[in-house]
Formats: structure tokens, sequence, C-alpha cells
């Protein structure tokens, strides 16, 4: 028999602890003494560590940052990694966000599924192992992030005091395993020019990580100018309103995440193409005509040459997902996710010196470095062997333009579960988000198959 399936004996128990923790309305909130992320988050992760400690586990809480419970002895660490930290609940729910619900074989409930449902499953799995006294080779812990929906400072703060596991895996996404995470490079780039001859307002976007649905702009204009961008609109992509006032125009532009900006429509950049079609590049002002002439609709950057694409991880992207231009500010922001090979170093450079060419300023907001971990490593082979094992299929292996806890243990781990790739939409950050109980079950399966592994090697 599997290891895997000695979880299946927890499931009611599993499911009355999900209960308890999606009860909490932990969602980030104004920093308080030793609360980094607000009161919420802090007593979520208490909440998951009391349970551990109920279990007869060793725990720790570092700052209210993340926290672990460990199981077994050893010079080397290996560990799963998940976070009891959720986005807002938003509108539209069928139930209480924060009591969770069943209807028919899905249990609802804000965080359900990203990820208090997997943090769960993982200390169960804890639970499992020392049940039936497995001998581990390394300590395994199960380490509860707190602030991974804004920013994953948690985990920095986290690994600052405790081991590097030699292993690891996030179930914060999807089967099968995810070995390949793009690079993260968010710049800022401003004008010393406050606005231009044309432009006195231009805004759109709400975070620099989405493609901005629609964009509003002020423009000064004479009124055959004025009829040539209504006329012209016509050619361009995208629905355009019209508002004449006085000696101007107020225009809007209307058209999903900036790792797949290729499936949003960029209101902006469709809009400042359309102004480009009636005005000189003067009287535009040197960052519109930055963004006209190196990014325009582009989505790889090639005008910036840091189209940069390899085998393993696909092309780069680049999102214009914020455009300030006022009286006091002139500024946009840059979200590009790029490929595994490339130097986040090199791209910023590339950009900077096309940009210097326009009298721009540019300022690096974050590189995330990208996770590669080869398919051909020991660690990827457990995980693969363990998910043959419980499913008898093969785990795809795949690569992601997003980002996880994994990239924060330098090539040691990946995301694994807790979702799968044929399951219809949990609606992970929308309404009504739930997990299947059958489905959570397999992945808890898995997670333990895997865990087992992990310590016995």
């Amino acid at each position: 028999m599997n290891f895997g399936n000695n979880i299946l004996k927890y499931r009611d128990d599993i499911i009355k602890d999900l209960a308890k923790l999606v009860s909490i309305e932990s969602v980030r909130s104004e920093p308080l003494e030793g609360m980094p992320f607000g009161k919420n988050c802090a007593k979520a992760l208490s909440c998951i560590l009391d349970m551990a400690d109920t279990m007869g586990f060793a725990t720790k809480n570092v700052g209210n940052y993340a926290g672990h419970a460990e199981y077994g002895k050893g010079d080397e660490v290996a560990a799963v990694v998940a976070h009891v930290d959720i986005v807002p609940a938003g509108e539209g729910w069928e139930t209480n966000p924060f009591v969770l619900t069943q209807k028919g074989n899905l249990l609802l409930g804000r965080g359900t599924a990203d990820d208090k449902g997997a943090a769960i499953a993982a200390l169960y799995c804890l639970k499992a192992l020392k049940d039936e006294k497995v001998i581990p080779k390394r300590k395994l812990r199960v380490i509860f992030g707190a602030g991974e929906e804004t920013g994953s400072s948690d985990l920095k703060m986290y690994l600052q005091s405790e081991q590097m596991p030699v292993i690891a895996f996030t179930p914060d996404s999807e089967y099968g395993i995810c070995n390949r995470e793009k690079g993260i490079l968010r710049l800022q780039i401003t004008s010393k020019e406050k606005t231009s001859d044309v432009v006195k307002k231009f805004i759109s976007g709400t975070v620099v990580n989405a493609v901005p649905s629609k964009a509003e702009t002020f423009i000064c204009c004479a009124e055959d100018e004025y009829n040539k961008l209504v006329e012209n609109s016509k050619d361009i992509n995208g629905i355009f309103k019209f508002e004449k006032i006085n000696n101007g125009a107020n225009i809007v532009g209307k058209a999903s995440h900036a790792m797949q900006p290729q499936e949003g429509f960029n209101a902006a950049t469709h809009l400042l193409k359309l102004l480009e079609t009636v005005f000189q590049k003067d009287k535009l002002g040197n960052l519109i005509s930055f963004i006209n002439d190196k990014i325009g609709v582009e989505l790889d950057g090639k005008s910036l040459n840091v189209d940069f694409c390899d085998k393993e991880s696909g092309p780069l992207t680049l999102n214009l997902g914020l455009v300030n231009i006022d009286e006091k500010n002139c500024s946009i922001g840059l979200d590009i996710r790029y490929p595994v090979t490339a130097e986040g170093d090199n791209i910023f450079n590339n950009i900077k010196n096309s940009a210097l060419k326009y009298g721009l300023d540019v300022i690096l907001k974050k590189d995330n470095k990208p996770l590669f971990l080869p398919e051909e490593s020991t660690f990827i082979k457990l995980l693969k062997d363990s998910y043959f094992s419980m499913t008898g299929q093969n785990a795809n292996i795949y690569s992601t333009g997003g980002g996880t806890y994994a990239r924060a243990f330098g090539g040691r781990a990946v995301a694994f579960g807790p979702l799968f790739a044929d399951e219809p939409d949990r609606r992970l950050h929308n309404a009504n988000e739930n997990i299947d109980i059958d489905r959570f079950m397999m992945h808890a399966q898995i997670c333990l198959e895997a865990m087992y592994r992990m310590i016995t090697f």
C-alpha cells in the first residue's frame, strides 16, 4: 500500500480544522507591534501553530512573519511551505466567505484553495508520519507564511534566522510540477518634464502587475485635431469615448495579470497610439514618445532589445501596468517576466540605455530572480514518483510567469499541487472560492506520499 493512503483516516478532522482557519479573516492590515501583517494574519498563524502544538510537534513562530511545525531529527531540513493569509473576500459570494460551507461535494470559503486547505493538509500529513512512527533521516518542517499574498516578505524574514531546507515544495499552484518560474522585474520610468504640450493628464492602471483595462486622458487640442482623433480611433483597437471640453478633450479608452499580458487588452498603450496619429513627438513629450517608440503594443520588449526567449520557459513578456501623468508626476510602471536563462541585470541595462536617450530616469523596484530546477534532478524524480504512485499518471513538468514561495529557496524548491490541471475554475481570488473534497483528499494523499519519501530516501 502506498504510504499516502494513511491520510484518508483524518478526513473529518482536516475539514473541521480547515473551518477554524477559514473563519479568520486573515487579510493583511496595518502592522501592529509584533504583528507585521496585522492582527488577523498573526491570529491565523497562531491558530495553525496551536493545532500543531496540540498534535505534539515542536513549533516556532518567527516574529509573526512565518512559523513552522517540525518532526524528526537530523542535520538537514526538508520542508513543505504554505500560507495562511488571504486576499480580501470581495463581493458576489453566495455564502459567507468566512464560514466553511459545503455545497454538494464542494467546500466554499476564502482560502480553501489558496492556501489554507493545503496548509491544513500538510499539517495532517506531518501528523500521519508521526502517528505511523516513521523514522526520518532528516527533519521535516511544514512552514506557514503569513504574508504571501502581499509580497512574500514573510519567508525572507523567516529564512534570515531559520535553517535553509535542502529540498522543499509549496502546494500553492497546480499539478504536475512547476520547476521553472520566470524572473520578475519591475521598473519605474520617470521624466523631469512634468507634462507635455498636449497631454495634461493621463491615468491608467491600479497595480503594475495587471493589464490596465481602462485609460483616461485630458488633452489640449484644436477642433480639427479633435475631429482627427475621433476619425482615427476607428482604425485603433479598443472602444474610445470622446468628450469635447473648451480648448481640449477628455478621452477614455477601454478594453488580466501581467504574467500573461497577451490575454488582456492594454487600454493605455492603445490610447497613446491613438494620440500619436495626430500629434508630433515634441508635442507629446519625451515619456509618451518613449512609450510609443519603444513599447507600443508589443508584449515581448522587442523594440527595447529585451525580447529574450528560451526553450525552458518561453518568451519574455512586458506589461505597461501604470501610467501617471499630471502637473506633479510623469511616470510609468513596467512589469516584466523574463526567461529562466536570462539575466535581470542585462534587461534592466538595455531598458535604461534606451530610456536615457529620451532623457528619462529608470528606477529598479524589484528583481526576483528566476527559479530553475532541472527535470533530471533527484528531487523532481521523487515528486514525479510520488504523483504516479497515487494517481497512476505521469506528472507534467511546466513553467510559469507567476511567482510562488519556491523561488525563495535558491533552486531547492518547486511548486507542486494542490489543484489539478483538469479541475474547473476554483475562483482563487474571486467570489465563491472552493475545493472539491475528493480532489482535495487526493492532493493530501500525494502530499503525504511525497513528504514520506522526502525524509526516508
